[in-house]
C-alpha cells in the first residue's frame, strides 16, 4: 500500500493490499480513517510455497480534498495468527485552490499621494496557492506568505497613489500545480487628485469707473474643482465657468470675472477660490486691486509774497499733495521773463506721510529768482494735474565786476587811471576803493537799469605809482548797505623798476668749515629778468677761478667752504630798469684744534703748577675747555680750572707725587668733534729707597759656588744715581767680581748689585746702597749672609669674616735665601690643640681659611718654612682674635 506520489483531486486510483503466503488465505478488509470499505474485490494467489496464498484486495478510490492527510489502512487475519495484522499508508492529494479575494479596497476611490496596502488572499488548495500582482498588465508584485495552519496564501501590495492612476486596473493572480487555469479578481482604481495648478490672470490695475476682465483656471483635477471669486469679504457673481478634459481622465475648469470698479476697491484682495469636494482641496489666487484716482489738493509752503529774500541764502519751498491713489507725482517748475516753466532738477526726493506727500525744493537764492515764479504740479496715473504757486522777491549784490586800465604799462612814478564796472544789483550798490588795506577816492558815475530788475554803477579811479606797489591788488567794491554784502574784482599792478634788495636779504651767514655755504640773494625787480654778480676781495666770483663755487638763481654754493672763504662779499644785481648791490659777510666756524703749550710741566713737590692749554677755535665759546685725569683711578677734583679766551688752564696748589701723570684738554665749541691734546706732568721729589724687611737682607751660600744679587730699590725724579759701599768704603765697581745694572721704569729706578762667586770671608758684610738726584738723596744698609731658616712675616691682619670662613694677610719676612711659604695656626675655645694649615698657592700672603662654625671665637697666627726651618709666628707671637658671624 506504500505511495509516494501525491493524488489529484477528482481522480480515480486503485489500491492493492497484499497478504502473502497464508494457510488458510488471509480475510483481508480496508478502512479510510477507520470506516470500512465496503466495494473491495478480493482474490487469493499461490504463495511462496506449496499450499501457502497470497490474498489480494483492491478497492477504487476517487481522491477528494477531504481526503488529504487521512489515513488508509488494511487488516489481514486468519485462524493462524493470534490478531489481525494491520499495515496502512496515509493519503496525499493535491487541489485547485479556491477564488482569490481582495482586502483593503472596499470602496476603489483613493486619494492621489496616499499609500494604497491591498491584500490578495486565496484560501485551500494542495500545494498552497502562489499569488502576484498586476497593474495595468505591468507585474507590480510576485511575493506571497503562506499560513500552513489556516490554509491560505496571501499577497500584500504597496503603492503611491498618483493621479496617473485613475482608471488602472490591479489583478490578482492566484494558481497552484494541479490548477486548470489561473483564477484572477481584478479591481479598477478612481483616484481623485487635486488640480497641479491654479492661475488667476487679468490686470489688477485700473482707473476707478474703468471695467476690468480676469479670469481664474486649474489644471486637470478628479472631480472637477469649484472656483468662487471675491473681492475682500464680499463675493463676486458676474462669472462663467467651462469645464474641458484634463490629463489622467481629470477635468480642467476656467472661471471668467466681469467688474466695475470704484476706489473703495483699492487695496482689496481679488480672490480666486477652487475647491475640490472630492478630495477637500481648497486653493487660492490672490492679488491686490489697485485703483487709481486723482490727488485731491496740492498747496505749498513758501513766504509771503510781500517777504524779500537775500540771493546767497538758501529758501525751502515745501508742495503738499494730499489723496489720490497713487499718491501725486510732485514736479517743481520755474517761470520767468528769461525762461518759460522749466523743471527744477534740484529738487529733493519725494517723501510720503500720514497726510500725504512732499517735495522739497533747496534753493540757493540767485539774481535771477528775483520776481520768478516756482510751480508745484501734483499728477498721478489717474492722468489729472493740480497746481499750486508763488512768486519771489530777491535782493542781490551787484552780479558782476570789471576794472578796465587806460595804460598797458605801468612804471615807478607814472599816474594810472582805472575803470571799475557794476553790473546788476538789487537794490543799488556803493563804490568804494582800496589798495590793501588803505581806502581810495573814486569819482562815481549815475546808476542805470540793468537785468533781473537791478541797477549797474561805475567809478573812476587815479594812483602815482611806487616800486612798492608792485604785485599788490586794487581792489573796487560794490557794497550794498542793505544786504550788507557786496561783490569785489581786484586789478594786479604790474609796476616796473630796478632791482632792490628786500628786507629779507641777511648782512651775515654763518656755515661750519668743511660744509657748504649758501650766501642767499633776496633781491626783486620788475622785470625780474635780473642779471647778479658776486664780489670777494675785489674779484668777481665765477666758477671757473673754483670749482667749489656754484650759483643757483643768483644764489652762491661754496662747497667745503674752509676759514680762508670768510669775510665781505658784494652781490650786484641789475635789469633793463637799473642796478643795484649791497654786502654780505660770511662767517666760517669750525672745531677747535688744541696743544699743549708746553709739555711736560714740571713742578717741585709741595709746589703750584700750571697747565695751559691753546685752543684754535671759531666761535670761542665761554666754558668751552675741560680737564681729564689719565692716570689709573678716579679723581674728584684736579684742579682749578680757568679759561682766557683761547687758552684754558689747569691750576694744581700744593702737588703731591700722585698728581703725577698725563692729563687731556679737551675745547669744545659746540661744533664737532671736540679737540683733545693730553699733556704730562712731572712732580720732582728727592729719592726714597724701599726699606722693607725682604730689601735689607740677602743670603747665598759663601762656598763661591753661587753668585748673589744685592737689589735696591728707589723712588724718585728727576732721574735717580746710585752709588755702593763695602762696610762704610766705596765699592770699586771696577773689579770684575762686582757688577751693576740699573732699570728705570717711569720714577721707579732699581740698581742690581751682583756679587760673583760670593766667599763668606770675602762678601759677608754690610752694603750700603746711596740714591741721589737734585732734590736729595736716600741710603738703605744691606746684609749679606749665609742661607738660613725665613724671618717671621709681619703686620697680620683680618680682611673678610663669615659664617665659616675668614680671610687673613700678612707681610712676608726675609726668605733666609730660600723659596719660603707659610702655614697658618688656629685655635677656638675649649680645643686641646691647635690647627694647622699650609698655604696655597705656597708663596700666597693672603688666605682664606674654611670649615669654621658660625658664631665662634677663633685666635690665628702665621708662620715662614723653607728647606732649611722655619720661623717663630707673625709678631712677636702675638694672637689675632676673630669670632665668626
Amino acid at each position: 500500500m506504500d505511495s509516494e506520489e501525491p493524488w489529484v483531486e477528482g481522480e480515480k486510483y486503485t489500491v492493492t493490499c497484499v497478504a502473502p503466503d497464508g494457510k488458510p488465505s488471509a480475510d483481508i478488509t480496508l478502512f479510510r480513517d477507520g470506516e470500512e470499505l465496503m466495494e473491495t474485490d478480493s482474490y487469493t494467489m499461490s504463495g511462496s510455497h506449496e499450499k501457502l496464498l497470497n490474498t489480494h484486495t483492491e478497492v477504487t478510490i476517487t481522491a477528494r480534498s477531504s481526503d488529504d492527510q487521512r489515513r488508509l489502512s488494511c487488516r489481514a487475519k486468519n485462524p493462524a495468527l493470534p490478531q489481525a495484522l494491520e499495515t496502512g499508508m496515509t493519503m496525499k492529494v493535491y487541489f485547485s485552490p479556491q477564488a482569490p479575494v481582495i482586502w483593503g479596497l472596499e470602496n476603489e476611490e483613493v486619494k492621489a499621494g496616499t499609500i494604497l496596502k491591498v491584500v490578495c488572499m486565496s484560501y485551500g488548495g494542495n500545494p498552497l496557492a502562489t499569488l502576484h500582482w498586476t497593474k495595468n498588465g505591468e507585474v507590480m508584485s510576485t511575493s506571497w506568505e503562506e499560513d500552513v495552519v489556516s490554509r491560505r496564501s496571501s499577497s500584500i501590495l504597496r503603492m503611491e497613489v498618483k493621479p496617473e492612476d485613475n482608471h488602472a486596473v490591479l489583478h490578482c493572480e492566484s494558481i497552484n500545480q494541479v490548477s486548470r487555469s489561473p483564477m484572477t479578481l481584478t479591481r479598477t482604481l478612481s483616484v481623485l487628485f487635486e488640480p497641479a495648478e491654479v492661475t488667476l490672470e487679468g490686470l489688477f490695475e485700473a482707473v476707478e469707473g474703468e471695467e476690468i476682465s480676469l479670469t481664474c483656471f486649474t489644471s486637470s483635477s478628479n472631480p472637477p474643482v469649484d472656483i468662487r471669486w471675491w473681492l475682500g469679504f464680499k463675493e463676486l457673481n458676474r462669472t462663467t465657468v467651462s469645464f474641458s478634459e484634463g490629463d489622467n481622465g481629470g477635468m480642467m475648469t476656467v472661471s471668467n470675472l466681469t467688474h466695475k470698479v470704484s476706489r473703495e476697491d483699492n487695496g482689496l484682495a481679488l480672490t480666486c477660490e477652487a475647491f475640490n469636494k472630492g478630495t477637500r482641496f481648497s486653493s487660492v489666487r490672490s492679488e491686490e486691486l489697485i485703483v487709481y484716482y486723482p490727488p485731491q489738493k496740492v498747496w505749498l509752503d513758501a513766504p509771503a509774497p510781500d517777504v524779500l529774500l537775500h540771493s546767497g541764502s538758501t529758501l525751502r519751498l515745501v508742495c503738499f499733495s494730499s489723496g489720490g491713489n497713487p499718491t501725486g507725482q510732485l514736479v517743481w517748475l520755474k517761470a520767468s521773463s528769461y525762461v518759460n516753466n522749466k523743471v527744477v532738477q534740484t529738487a529733493s526726493k519725494q517723501v510720503a506721510s500720514e497726510r500725504g506727500v512732499s517735495r522739497e525744493l533747496l534753493l540757493i537764492l540767485q539774481p535771477s529768482d528775483n520776481l520768478a515764479t516756482y510751480r508745484c504740479d501734483s499728477s498721478n496715473k489717474a492722468k489729472k494735474v493740480l497746481s499750486a504757486q508763488t512768486r519771489l522777491r530777491v535782493l542781490f549784490p551787484a552780479m558782476s565786476m570789471k576794472i578796465v586800465a587806460k595804460q598797458t604799462e605801468l612804471r615807478r612814478g607814472q599816474t594810472l587811471d582805472l575803470i571799475c564796472l557794476a553790473g546788476s544789483s538789487n537794490p543799488t550798490a556803493n563804490i568804494s576803493w582800496s589798495l590793501g588795506p588803505i581806502r581810495l577816492k573814486g569819482v562815481d558815475q549815475a546808476p542805470k537799469k540793468a537785468e533781473y530788475g537791478g541797477m549797474s554803477r561805475t567809478s573812476r579811479l587815479s594812483l602815482t605809482l611806487e616800486s612798492h606797489h608792485w604785485k599788490k591788488r586794487i581792489t573796487c567794491q560794490a557794497f550794498s548797505n542793505v544786504l550788507s554784502e557786496g561783490a569785489n574784482n581786484f586789478y594786479s599792478l604790474n609796476v616796473l623798476f630796478p632791482p632792490e634788495f628786500s628786507d629779507e636779504q641777511p648782512d651775515e651767514v654763518q656755515v661750519i668749515e668743511d660744509k657748504t655755504a649758501t650766501l642767499p640773494v633776496r633781491v626783486m625787480a620788475n622785470p625780474d629778468e635780473i642779471s647778479c654778480e658776486w664780489i670777494f676781495q675785489g674779484e668777481k666770483l665765477v666758477k671757473e677761478r673754483d670749482p667749489r663755487y656754484h650759483f643757483t638763481d643768483w644764489t652762491l654754493e661754496i662747497v667745503n667752504v674752509s676759514r680762508r672763504d670768510g669775510g665781505d662779499y658784494i652781490i650786484e644785481c641789475s635789469n633793463a630798469e637799473g642796478k643795484n648791490r649791497t654786502r654780505l659777510k660770511l662767517d666760517v666756524q669750525y672745531a677747535p684744534t688744541v696743544r699743549m703749550k708746553s709739555d711736560p710741566v714740571f713742578v717741585n713737590l709741595g709746589d703750584t703748577a700750571d697747565m695751559l692749554c691753546v685752543a684754535d677755535a671759531n666761535p670761542i665759546t665761554f666754558s668751552m675747555f675741560s680737564w681729564k685725569w689719565m692716570g689709573e683711578g678716579e679723581r674728584e677734583e684736579l684742579g682749578e680750572e680757568s679759561e682766557d679766551e683761547g687758552t684754558g688752564v689747569l691750576t694744581l696748589y700744593e702737588v703731591t707725587r700722585d698728581r703725577a701723570g698725563l692729563y687731556q684738554c679737551m675745547a669744545d665749541n659746540g661744533i664737532p668733534p671736540a679737540g683733545t691734546v693730553e699733556g704730562q706732568l712731572t712732580v720732582r721729589f728727592a729719592p726714597e729707597l724701599q726699606k722693607g724687611p725682604q730689601w735689607r737682607k740677602v743670603a747665598s751660600r759663601g762656598d763661591g759656588s753661587n753668585d748673589a744679587n744685592v737689589v735696591c730699590q728707589a723712588q724718585g725724579v728727576p732721574r735717580v744715581h746710585f752709588t755702593w759701599a763695602k762696610n762704610g768704603f766705596p765699592l770699586d765697581l771696577g773689579n770684575p767680581r762686582y757688577e751693576e745694572k740699573t732699570e728705570v721704569t717711569g720714577s721707579l729706578h732699581t740698581s742690581i748689585l751682583t756679587v760673583i762667586n760670593v766667599s763668606a770671608a770675602l762678601d759677608y758684610a754690610i752694603f750700603t746702597c746711596t740714591a741721589r738726584n737734585s732734590m736729595g738723596e736716600d741710603t738703605l744698609n744691606i746684609q749679606l749672609l749665609s742661607t738660613n731658616h725665613p724671618d717671621p712675616p709681619s703686620d697680620l691682619k683680618l680682611l673678610r669674616v663669615d659664617q665659616n670662613s675668614v680671610t687673613l694677610e700678612w707681610m712676608p719676612g726675609f726668605d733666609g735665601g730660600l723659596i719660603q711659604n707659610f702655614r697658618v695656626r688656629y685655635q677656638w675655645g675649649g680645643s686641646v690643640s691647635f690647627m694647622y694649615v699650609d698655604v696655597f698657592p705656597p708663596m700666597a700672603t693672603v688666605f682664606t681659611v674654611t670649615g669654621l662654625s658660625p658664631s665662634t671665637s677663633y685666635n690665628f697666627s702665621v708662620n715662614a718654612l723653607n728647606s732649611m726651618g722655619e720661623s717663630s709666628y707673625a709678631d712677636n707671637n702675638k694672637l689675632l682674635m676673630v669670632t665668626t658671624t
